[in-house]
């Protein structure tokens, strides 16, 4: 039977290695990602594979409440959340995780953390205008003020993923329609993985 391998190189079927995978969305305020990662909870509760959502924003209300938005502060919280994903794969959910996450090396350490035969990253690649333009906590308007430092895509780089697993622009897909492609994403490598199976 032939190994199966999805996504990019090295990218294994997780049954394989008895552990689910983490989705890693990363990508502009405002471009989606929340929006996406809840609606796949939906999708994969249907199904009944077990998962989890850890969103940014929740996160920082929580767990990672004591931090800031400095690259210290950055690197932390994708740490943690990292770590946090990976404890919940080792427990056997399928994680999908929202965070802006703009620095490139912590988005590497983050895969080093969780495995890379369980990270997944998903650039959601939705225009900084687009993302601007719909602005639903006023942050844009906010930071075009001077109001907030350090804001990702104003004050503060984003750097973009440069060999994502999976890139989905919102302002061409719907946000229920991406959700649908990373559904699909698992489910067609685990109806691949049983065909070839079979034969």
């Amino acid at each position: 039977m032939n190994r199966i391998v999805f996504g990019e190189p090295g990218l294994a079927d997780p049954r394989e290695r008895e552990a689910p995978v983490s989705f890693w969305l990363t990508g502009l305020s405002g471009a989606g990602k929340s929006t996406i990662a809840f609606e796949l909870e939906q999708l994969l509760k249907v199904d009944g594979r077990p998962c989890a959502v850890l969103d940014g924003d929740h996160l920082r209300d929580g767990l990672n409440r004591d931090l800031g938005f400095s690259d210290d502060d950055r690197r932390e919280n994708v740490r943690r959340t990292a770590e946090v994903a990976r404890l919940m794969n080792d427990a056997g959910l399928i994680v999908i995780a929202s965070l802006i996450s703009p620095n490139r090396s912590d988005r590497s350490a983050a895969r080093q953390i969780i495995g890379p035969d369980r990270f997944i990253e998903v650039y959601v690649s939705t225009p900084l205008d687009v993302c601007e333009a719909r602005d639903p906590k006023g942050l844009y308007r906010k930071a075009r003020q001077g109001e907030i430092r350090q804001f990702t895509g104003v004050t503060s780089p984003y750097e973009p993923p440069l060999a994502p697993s999976l890139a989905i622009d919102t302002a061409r897909i719907p946000r229920g329609g991406a959700a649908a492609l990373l559904h699909t994403f698992l489910t067609e490598h685990y109806k691949n993985k049983d065909h070839a199976a079979a034969e």
